[in-house]
C-alpha cells in the first residue's frame, strides 16, 4: 500500500479532538490556559476485552493497581481538551504555537498505536489531502524516519509517565476506570488543582500505587466477568466523571 499526504491547512483535524498529551505537554498546556481531559481505560489480569495481539502495547503503557481482590492494568491519557475549535488555531486555521507543539499533533495523520493503521477515510482531512504530496507510506512501511522516531518518542512517553499520571489521578480523587474495549472513564479537573498535582508529584518520589481503583462498565453482564475475575465494579452515579460507552447500542 503507497500513501501520499500533503496538508491542505482545513483545520478540521484541530477541530472537536481531544490531542494526547506527554506529561510535560500537559503541564505546559495548563500554564498556557487550556483544559485537560482525562481519560481512562483498564484491563484485568485475564485480558477481559484485550486481543491477545494487543496486550504487549497495552501493558507497556499501563500500570498495574489494586482493585477488589485482584490487580488491574490502568492506562491514563491525559488529553489536550478542543471540544470546537482549538484555542490555538488563529483565523486562518494556522497553529499560534507550531513550534511547540504536541508531539501527536506534529504525528498526524499517523497513529500512534501500532495496533492501527493509518486509514485515510477515517480522517477528517479533505479528499485533496490525500492526493498529492511526498509519499508517506510506500509498500505498507512508513518511509519518514523523522516521523517514526517522533512515534517512537510519543510511545516511549506513553511508558515513562504512566506511574506519575496515576499518582497525579489519586492526588485528584480519580479511581474510577472503565473497561478497555467497553469505555473510557473521562474526567474535567480544576485545572489549578490539576497543575499543582503535577507539580507535587514531579518534585517527589513516585509512590506505588496504594487506592484502589473500580471499574465502570456498560451493563450487567460485563460487570458480572469483570467482579469474577476479583475486581470490584462501581454502583452509584457517577459524581466526578461521565462514561463515554464504546458499546454498540
Amino acid at each position: 500500500m503507497n500513501t501520499t499526504f500533503s496538508c491542505v491547512g482545513c483545520g478540521k483535524c484541530c477541530t472537536d479532538h481531544h490531542v494526547p498529551l506527554t506529561l510535560a505537554e500537559t503541564r505546559m498546556w495548563a500554564a498556557d490556559g487550556g483544559t485537560v481531559i482525562v481519560l481512562v481505560e483498564g484491563f484485568l489480569g485475564n485480558g477481559l476485552g484485550l486481543p491477545a495481539l494487543q496486550r504487549e502495547h497495552a501493558e507497556r503503557r499501563s500500570v498495574v493497581v489494586p482493585s477488589g481482590a485482584t490487580q488491574a492494568h490502568v492506562a491514563i491519557t491525559f488529553a489536550a481538551y478542543n471540544a470546537g475549535r482549538c484555542r490555538n488555531l488563529d483565523e486562518d486555521n494556522l497553529c499560534r504555537i507550531y513550534d511547540r507543539r504536541p508531539l501527536v499533533c506534529r504525528i498526524y495523520p499517523m497513529e500512534i498505536n501500532p495496533h492501527i493503521p493509518l486509514t485515510p477515510t477515517a480522517k477528517d482531512c479533505p479528499p485533496e489531502s490525500w492526493e498529492q504530496g511526498p509519499a508517506l507510506i510506500v509498500g505498507g512501511q512508513l518511509v519518514d524516519q523523522a516521523l517514526a522516531d517522533l512515534i517512537q518518542r510519543s510511545r516511549q512517553a506513553d511508558r515513562d509517565d504512566v506511574q506519575a499520571k496515576e499518582a497525579i489521578c489519586e492526588l485528584l480523587g480519580i479511581r474510577t476506570t472503565a473497561l478497555k474495549g467497553d469505555g473510557f472513564t473521562a474526567y474535567l479537573p480544576d485545572m489549578a488543582a490539576f497543575a499543582s498535582a503535577i507539580d507535587q508529584v514531579q518534585a517527589a518520589p513516585l509512590p506505588g500505587s496504594a487506592g484502589e481503583w473500580l471499574f465502570h462498565v456498560s451493563g450487567n453482564d460485563i460487570a458480572e466477568q469483570v467482579q469474577a475475575a476479583g475486581a470490584n465494579v462501581v454502583t452509584a452515579e457517577p459524581l466526578n466523571y461521565a462514561f463515554i460507552s464504546l458499546r454498540a447500542a
